[in-house]
């Protein structure tokens, strides 16, 4: 699995993604680490199906006993399937998730983690030099749903928006907004199913300061890339199943 550093300062941004062992049929899948002097965190750390390849790529920078936090934005598979293995490795974690699917994310495995249930109007959390703040994302796509702003290193964690399913070895970044567009359009229009809750959370969004904008499939946003990303999601009418 490819690790790439997105932020290096007082503390570190991993993302583990392009998994080239990925079984053909997967979704391929961004999963990140937030690496502090005080305690590591991963974010949506995957299925049970990368656990395997993301461990070993995450002993490259970090000891298990250095893993103090897991993040699930939600309960989706692909998110939070391998909590059952992770907390083999790490029987002192604490997972924070929203409140709603803590009941259903512990299906997954939960003998010995900590859950530390997030409100639905969101939360802090200090990491170290790391404040992060669980941003409400409700219904984008799930009932339940946050994201991540680390004000520091200026980077929003936006899980499934800003998403795009590509061909393996894709690169990183955005490099031509206009084209990559058009690989998220299907995806956001049928994923997300309501024009409220989108602009809600556009509206959320617009007032951070955000230097990467960081989903959980696909490439990652930077600089002026954030805004076009904003005023492209705003025009874009979702929830089209219904009609």
């Amino acid at each position: 699995m490819k690790a790439t550093k997105i932020f290096d300062n007082k503390y570190q941004w991993y993302v583990f993604a392009r998994d080239p062992e990925k079984k053909e049929g997967i979704i391929d899948t961004n999963q990140y680490m937030i690496k502090t002097d005080s305690g590591t965190m991963l974010l949506d750390p995957g299925g049970i199906e990368v656990f395997a390849s993301m461990l070993t790529a995450v002993l490259h920078y970090v000891n298990v006993d250095e893993i103090t936090d897991l993040f699930a934005s939600h309960q989706d598979p692909d998110i939070i399937s391998s909590l059952g293995l992770w907390e083999e490795a790490l029987p002192h974690a604490k997972l924070h998730t929203p409140w709603l699917w803590e009941g259903f994310i512990r299906h997954f495995g939960s003998k010995n983690i900590s859950f530390a249930p997030i409100a639905d109007e969101g939360g802090t959390v200090d990491l170290g030099e790391a404040h992060l703040q669980f941003i409400p994302a409700h219904y984008l796509h799930a009932s339940g749903n946050f994201h991540v702003y680390d004000e520091n290193a200026r980077i929003l964690f936006s899980g499934d928006v800003g998403a795009a399913l590509e061909p393996e070895g894709a690169p990183m970044y955005v490099e031509d907004f206009n084209e990559h567009a058009e690989k998220m359009r299907l995806f956001h229009q049928r994923w997300m199913p309501s024009n409220r809750a989108k602009q809600d959370w556009i509206n959320r969004v617009r007032s951070l300061d955000i230097d990467i904008m960081a989903p959980q499939h696909g490439r990652l946003f930077k600089g002026d890339d954030v805004k076009r990303f904003l005023d492209w999601f705003e025009k874009l009418d979702v929830g089209i199943a219904i009609a």
